[in-house]
């Protein structure tokens, strides 16, 4: 009686610790293999590499820099180069400052040859103001970002012809970057829903494909995820 009392708690005990053993293994595997899905969607009307789109107008904004030209020359106003300074305003030295910020490079022209007008009076001119603004070195203040387990995280001057493809190359991946689950996140006006664009990065690299090589606009934010960096001998190894 005193046996089977004994073989009978080693018997519990026993599967106890192998009950015990495999529930340590099982949650490790189940968690590891838990499904997280993929963010964002394929939007076919997108503009994309082979079928881009032009730029919205180009609005000026700090530190935009514009070369100024005015007629008629009579003016004494000398041809100058000018950064859009912090506070939106143009300093046009003698002339004094004008606030362009927000404008787009045609309504720019308007307002200082508006502006400029009244100097032209005071001198007794009959010809009108015209003047001419031109953006200087491409986009200053037009960017797009690039986020997450990349090389070189931040923001990317944009010129209309960038694509996902341009910003991931361009920011560098890592070791531990995993770039199949990147996404494009694209600002949206208040009240209307976020955008998020999926990135089949396997496509665009390994089968040329350009349905979600997306044309970046400015704003855009390219988000690239990562897992656990390798360890030293996974260094070493170059894993």
């Amino acid at each position: 009686m005193i046996a089977r009392t004994r073989q009978g708690k080693s018997l519990g005990i026993a599967i106890a610790l192998l009950a015990a053993a495999t529930g340590c293994q099982a949650l490790p595997t189940g968690h590891a293999t838990k499904h997280q899905d993929e963010p964002g969607v394929i939007d076919a009307d997108q503009p994309r590499e082979l079928q881009m789109v032009s730029m919205p107008r180009y609005v000026v904004e700090p530190p935009d820099e514009l070369e100024i030209v005015v007629r008629p020359t009579a003016l004494e106003f000398q041809m100058m180069t000018v950064v859009v300074q912090a506070d939106g305003l143009l300093d046009l030295g003698f002339f004094g400052d004008v606030y362009v910020s927000g404008l787009t490079l045609d309504e720019v022209e308007v307002k200082l040859a508006e502006y400029l007008q009244t100097f032209a009076s005071q001198k007794k001119l009959k010809e009108l103001v015209d003047v001419s603004v031109r953006l200087v070195n491409g986009s200053q203040s037009k960017s797009f970002y690039v986020l997450g387990t990349v090389t070189t995280q931040g923001k990317f001057p944009i010129t209309g012809s960038e694509t996902v493809l341009d910003g991931i190359l361009g920011a560098g991946l890592r070791s531990n970057s995993m770039p199949e689950r990147a996404y494009l996140a694209r600002p949206q006006p208040p009240g209307h829903p976020d955008l998020i664009l999926k990135i089949d990065w396997k496509g665009i690299k390994e089968r040329g494909e350009t349905l979600t090589n997306y044309q970046l606009f400015p704003g855009d934010r390219i988000v690239v995820p990562g897992g656990k960096e390798p360890g030293l001998l996974g260094t070493l190894l170059g894993k």
